[in-house]
């Protein structure tokens, strides 16, 4: 093996294309799922840079078995994802513990069919962390296993069967309500929300912010600016999202977004309405991504401290392990507005 892999060697072992390599790293254009799988099982496998810290592979007998924790997902998070980050740090800090940190790919067939990934041992395993998994029924089998388990982020829950494990989340309702505010009180009384409200409980949090904010401001809450589609709904295509706008009663003055790639597809969208942004919509997203920072106008957005929201989920793993009675956590992490040029002179205070 080289000592440097590249996307070509990727894409030469699977018999792809440089191209279709590079689309599923950086979450752009269409490609199947099982394609992007396997481009990123490869990737981990060879050691690519990008993924150096992880490990697919079951272990071999040279390694304690009770020292792998386990990462199931439905989503290896991309470079521009906040728990890229997140999971790089995490590996760090439990590797001085004596950890190794092994990949399992939960597919749509697995939820479905309420099985566990192939490869994966729970007689192997001391340990989960549970990133991009918002099914609860799935969520509860995994926690019926009775290991110790952190979700970084999570399904909306049925208060009534709460998950047996500990949940870290970066704050969204604050962040999102201290928002709205600031635009209620800069007259804009007008303001949609975009995205998925129950895909995921950060999601939620988010919309709730947003919605209460409303309520508390004596402004009468309605839909009727909002786009609430299913997140299977294909948000990443302008044109859909352009149709989407236009079958509204009444553009908002502001649109507040799930995440950045909502925003950034926001901003697209209206810009095929012949539109601009900010001077006929504001638009603010979250997660402070790369591509916030490159889109034109720049996104005004929420930043996730995601490497220390790593260290954080690490050592609240570690804890349970060594205390698996104590009282679950459900942790938020602060957040911070980052505001720029897309929701035009509103100044945003911290919340």
């Amino acid at each position: 093996m080289k000592s440097r892999v590249t996307a070509q060697d990727i894409a030469d072992q699977l018999g792809l294309s440089r191209n279709t390599v590079s689309k599923a790293f950086n979450g752009t254009g269409s490609i199947s799922d099982e394609t992007k799988d396997r481009i990123l099982n490869k990737a981990i496998e060879l050691g690519y840079r990008q993924y150096a810290y992880m490990d697919s592979k079951p272990l071999n007998d040279q390694i304690p078995i009770s020292k792998e924790i386990a990462l199931l997902t439905c989503n290896m998070p991309s470079p521009s994802h906040f728990g890229f980050h997140l999971l790089s740090t995490f590996e760090a800090v439990i590797s001085k513990s004596g950890y190794r940190l092994a990949m399992y790919m939960v597919r749509e067939d697995d939820i479905a069919a309420m099985n566990f990934p192939i490869n994966f041992s729970p007689n192997t395993t001391s340990g989960l962390i549970c990133m991009e998994m918002f099914s609860e029924s799935y969520n509860q089998l995994i926690c019926n296993l009775g290991l110790p388990t952190l979700f970084v982020d999570t399904c909306v829950m049925n208060p009534k069967s709460p998950l047996k494990a500990d949940i870290l989340l970066m704050e969204s309702y604050n962040s999102v309500y201290s928002i709205t505010k600031t635009l209620i009180d800069n007259n804009y009384k007008k303001i949609g929300f975009l995205g998925d409200k129950n895909h995921c409980l950060s999601f939620h949090e988010r919309w709730l912010g947003y919605r209460n904010a409303l309520i508390d401001y004596d402004l009468s809450y309605g839909e009727e600016f909002c786009i609430l589609d299913k997140d299977s709904a294909p948000y990443s295509d302008s044109n859909w999202l352009s149709i989407r706008m236009k079958d509204l009663q009444q553009l908002p003055q502001a649109f507040i977004c799930s995440n950045d790639y909502q925003a950034i597809n926001a901003i697209r969208a209206i810009k095929r309405l012949g539109l601009s942004v900010p001077e006929d919509i504001l638009i603010v997203g979250f997660d402070d991504s790369p591509e916030s920072k490159i889109i034109e106008p720049h996104l005004t957005t929420v930043h996730i401290p995601n490497k220390e929201m790593g260290e954080i989920a690490a050592n609240q793993l570690l804890s349970r392990i060594e205390a698996p009675e104590s009282p679950f956590y459900t942790i938020h992490i602060q957040t911070q507005i980052k505001k720029r040029s897309s929701s035009g002179n509103i100044h945003f205070s911290e919340q």
